[in-house]
């Protein structure tokens, strides 16, 4: 039977959603915004900045970078449980912004290249304990030696497996400028020689053992300029002799807890090494002479349960360790800015787990020494980092 047109049929229409509130739709943005920012930070480009000389004059003070983590491959996350877009506390306060109540396996995903020498690299310092390590505090250095690499540095040159390595062109060493009366400020400014430990930024003169001068830490060409100078009555580079041992140094250091080396090493900032860099699947014999060498290794980056040191002796359950086997890969890590740089030379080697992505752009450069309409320094910015 035909229904009439003013009959009610049984076709059922769906109810007109109501519309989102002012509230709700903003917060649904927000949401996707910082969901977005976060999966790009983790996997693509993060930017960082600069707040310490000692890649100086390759990067300096008030660089901001973008960095890769395309080309090592973005690291799957170890700390799940943080808010989201934060490092180690909540934006301009002390309050943690994470809880280590779950700490999962972390892995790497593929990426565009290894970690190769001469790459300016960040990553997570290993021997910061109070955090877990993929929200340990950031540090920026250029790889020096890979894993398998042997390292040696003879008055102040680095040795890769025998051969002198290629220094940085903008690499910076400590000069001591012999001088009879004050240099002018602007002498420095114009050069770009900077001291961070002044409030202006600008070397100040200092009794030392050879007289009056200034301690810089500079390039050489911009020491062979000073040389030139009729104000400048010398210049004389400050190297540490070869065979005098640096207590602050690695092995010597090694800040692990209940730790003291067995055996002292001969070796200074300037003067280091022959030291081999682990690689993933080597085994090496430990013995009284190496065992400070590899402690932090075994003990700390590679989560081995049971593991304990007494008498220049590890022991695993119990048992002494004679022989080990790396889990995974090492770097040696240096500032371009040598007698100023806390790095491998003091704390040891960097874990391939702690590597975080490589530095490729500088996208702003503030000077944080300048007056207000010098502040930029425009000639810094887009520059590729080498």
């Amino acid at each position: 039977m035909a229904v009439k047109f003013w009959e009610k049929t049984s076709t059922t229409e769906a109810a007109p959603k109501k519309p989102k509130g002012f509230l709700r739709e903003w917060g649904d943005a927000i949401l996707f915004a910082v969901v977005v920012a976060s999966l790009i930070r983790w996997a693509t480009f993060e930017a960082y900045t600069i707040p310490t000389p000692s890649m100086e004059s390759s990067l300096l003070v008030g660089d901001y970078l973008f960095v890769s983590k395309l080309h090592y491959g973005p690291r799957t996350p170890q700390t799940p449980l943080q808010v989201p877009l934060t490092h180690q506390t909540i934006w301009g306060t002390n309050i943690k912004s994470y809880s280590d109540a779950i700490q999962l396996p972390s892995y790497r995903l593929p990426g565009f290249s290894e970690v190769t020498r001469g790459d300016v690299v960040v990553f997570n310092i290993p021997f910061e304990s109070e955090h877990p390590a993929d929200l340990r505090t950031n540090y920026i250095k250029r790889c020096v030696a890979v894993a398998g690499d042997v390292l040696e540095i003879k008055k102040t040159q680095v040795h890769i497996n025998g051969q002198p390595l290629e220094n940085p062109p903008q690499m910076q060493s400590s000069y001591y400028l012999q001088v009879a009366e004050p240099v002018r400020d602007k002498v420095f400014q114009d050069l770009g020689v900077t001291d961070s430990n002044t409030p202006n930024g600008v070397p100040q003169a200092q009794t030392t053992a050879i007289g009056p001068a200034y301690v810089v830490n500079t390039t050489s060409t911009i020491a062979a300029y000073f040389k030139l100078q009729p104000f400048i009555k010398g210049v004389v580079e400050e190297v540490a002799q070869p065979g005098q041992a640096e207590s602050e140094v690695f092995p010597n250091n090694p800040d692990y807890p209940h730790s003291t080396p067995t055996a002292a090493f001969p070796w200074n900032r300037d003067n280091y090494g022959p030291l081999q860099i682990p690689k993933k699947g080597q085994t090496v014999e430990l013995t009284p002479q190496n065992t400070a060498i590899y402690q932090k290794i075994i003990m700390r980056y590679e989560r081995n349960e049971g593991v304990t040191y007494a008498n220049g002796v590890l022991s695993q359950n119990g048992k002494p360790l004679t022989s080990y086997t790396f889990k995974q890969n090492y770097y040696f890590m240096m500032g371009d800015n040598r007698h100023n740089s806390l790095d491998s030379r003091y704390w040891g080697f960097v874990p391939e787990d702690h590597i975080v992505g490589k530095a490729v752009l500088i996208w702003l450069s503030v000077d944080p020494y300048a007056d207000f309409f010098s502040k930029i320094r425009w000639s810094r910015l887009f520059d590729i980092i080498h």
